[in-house]
This record gives structure tokens, sequence and C-alpha cells, in this order.
């Protein structure tokens, strides 16, 4: 006996449940990032700060720092650096260290500190300080971490005093000493070194750091107050140091508006008022990035001195191209030499933060 054959109801409700169902949205290629994202990604940043940072001054280091790196505070002011001087790429002169970031911590332990009361005894206080380090990425590499600190003195003391910092645990006592130094005269800031002594040199920087200080007179003398803790972490970021980098060239580049001609470098200007960036980047206002655009014939192959330079692969293929312009094509218009920028803002967690990026600005385009 045949099977019975299926009328049109049954392809009529398998079309009706197949209308009805949920059916998952189609594959989609993800959207390329917008021009904030891509700047954004290309300055090894994760996102952008979300509001706007808590107004406070800018550290005189930090400053520093940035005018001695940017390329133009470093022309404005020549005594910043001498005629001659080649800065080293990831490299922190002042510092004298190697790194790419410089982060100024704040204190975070400070509003929630009471009151100090008054010296009984003899007995001064003791401080508990934090610092919020979860910014720092764990590729990065620690080279230098000062601790900074501010004193306020009742009266000078002739036997000057000495400070211990030791780890504190949230909710309990100050744990070992991790160093004592001597303190002459609490007229300057205060400087101890914790790199090695509050984690190891070759280990990743901690999220947070709780630390215990105490400041005691070395002869019978009124307490201190503590008046600001800081913290100057210094790190170096391989991902933003490679070899390729060179340093900024004395003059400016010859750059060009027009999109025809030879291969030359073109003006582009990086403002980050325009990328909505101006609240929390310091300084620069922007950066004169450039592109690099042209032809590369067999004339701008071949060029002489002033004209754009050409590896010797582009002079190759460049005569291929003229002998047989079917085997190989014209030589490409690509950055041949490029130079950093340094961007001075504050991150998430209100710190001022130096971040010094190698090749950024384009200063001699060539062929290859």
């Amino acid at each position: 006996m045949p099977p019975p054959r299926r009328g049109p109801g049954r392809r009529v409700l398998f079309l009706l449940l197949a209308l009805l169902l949920p059916s998952p949205p189609p594959a989609r290629a993800p959207a390329p990032p917008g021009p904030a994202a891509a700047l954004l990604q290309a300055l090894g940043l994760r996102d952008a700060p979300r509001d706007a940072p808590t107004p406070r001054p800018v550290p005189p280091v930090m400053w520093h720092l940035f005018r001695r790196r940017d390329p133009q505070e470093s022309k404005t002011n020549l005594r910043r650096t001498p005629p001659g001087a080649t800065l080293r790429p990831c490299h922190l002169e002042e510092l004298g260290v190697a790194g790419n970031i410089v982060r100024h911590v704040l204190d975070r332990g400070a509003p929630a500190r009471p009151p100090e009361p008054a010296s009984a005894a003899g007995h001064c206080p003791e401080w508990t300080v934090v610092f919020d380090l979860s910014a720092v990425e764990p590729a990065e590499r620690p080279s230098r971490a000062r601790l900074e600190l501010r004193f306020a003195a009742a009266e000078a003391t002739a036997g000057g005093w000495e400070l211990s910092v030791a780890r504190a645990a949230e909710g309990a006592g100050p744990g070992p000493v991790l160093l004592r130094q001597a303190v002459p005269a609490l007229g300057t800031p205060v400087r101890a070194e914790l790199l090695g002594a509050a984690w190891a040199r070759n280990a990743s920087a901690p999220r947070s750091l709780r630390l215990s200080l105490a400041l005691r007179p070395r002869v019978p003398a009124a307490c201190a107050r503590l008046a600001e803790a800081s913290l100057l972490l210094a790190t170096l970021d391989p991902r933003l140091c490679h070899p390729l980098a060179r340093p900024r060239r004395e003059a400016e580049p010859a750059v060009g508006g027009g999109a025809g001609g030879a291969c030359r470098a073109r003006r582009l200007y990086v403002s980050f008022r325009e990328v909505g960036w101006h609240r929390w980047v310091i300084a620069p206002r922007g950066f004169l990035a450039n592109y690099c655009q042209g032809q590369c014939a067999l004339p701008a192959a071949l060029s002489g001195p002033g004209g754009p330079p050409a590896l010797n692969h582009a002079v190759l293929r460049a005569l291929m191209h003229a002998a047989a312009p079917g085997a190989a094509g014209l030589p490409c218009c690509v950055p041949a030499r490029l130079s950093p920028i340094s961007v001075l803002f504050f991150d998430n967690s209100d710190n001022v933060v130096l971040r010094h990026y190698e090749d950024m600005v384009v200063d001699e385009c060539g062929c290859r």
C-alpha cells in the first residue's frame, strides 16, 4: 500500500512556523572603528576617560617631562634641549631610566584620613596612603616608583627625622618595614624609591598599593604633619617602543596640500578638540600627523638631493615597470622618516599621565 501523500496543509504549517519562530540575526562583519576609536587604538588606550576630570594643577615635574619631550616645546626653548642633543627613544633622561609612560598618582587615602591628633608622650602619628594603580597594563614594566611626600613641621629640629615605610593591609595594622631613610630637613619634598622594596623590579605593578608611613624626630621635638603624598611611576611598554623609531629632525618637513605631483608629505593636523578629547588631554592641543601621497614614477624614484628618498628596490620596480608595464607595478609612496609625539592627559582616576609614542608624525615620504 503506497504511503499517504502529504497535502499542501503540511507545507503551509511549516511555512507558518518558520515565520513565527525567531530566527538568529545574520552574521555581520565588525564595523571598522571610527576616527576617535582608531586614534585611541593608535595611542594604545583602551578607552577615553568617561567624564571631565576633577580640576587640579598639573605637577611641575610632569610639565618638565612633557616640555623636554615635546618637539614644539623643545624648539621654542632651546635651553631645555641643548643643540645637537638626541633624545633616546623609550628613555627618560630626567629620571635616568628606561620608559615611555609616566604617571603622577595622588594619594586616595587622604580624604578618608581622620584629623591627626596631637602627639602624646612623644609618639607621632602614622599615616596610611593608598595609590590606585589599576590603570597600569600588565605588559608595562616599572622602571621607577618614587614616593614623594610633603610635610608641614611645627618647628625645625636639629637632629633631623627618620622616615619608615611599611606595607599596610586594609583593616589591619602596618606590616614589616619596607625601608627606612634619614630625612635631614622638611623644607623640600621627601622622596623615597619604592621599586625593589614595595615590589620586585622585574614584576608588574600591583593593582593597588597601601603603605603605612611614619616620620619620627631623632631628638625629642614636635611631630610633623603629612600635607601631601604622591607616587611618580615610570613604566616601559614594549608595544610602544620598537627599533624602527627615528628621532625628529631639526628642520620642519616640506609638506604640500595638493593631491597631485610627486611623492611627498601632505599636511594633516589632528585636533584633539575635534574628536572630543580636549577636556582630558592637557597638552598638546593637537599634532601635525601628515600623510604620504603622490606619484612614484621613474623620475621620482631616481630623483636626486631634495627629492623623495627611494630604496634600491623602488628603483628596480620603476625600471621594470618602464621596460615591461605588466611585470611589476610602480613603487608606492610611503613614510620614509617618522618622529614621535608626547601626550599629557588625565586618566579615569584623575591621575596625570605622560605617554610617549614613537612613529606618529610623518616627516618624509619616499618610494618603496
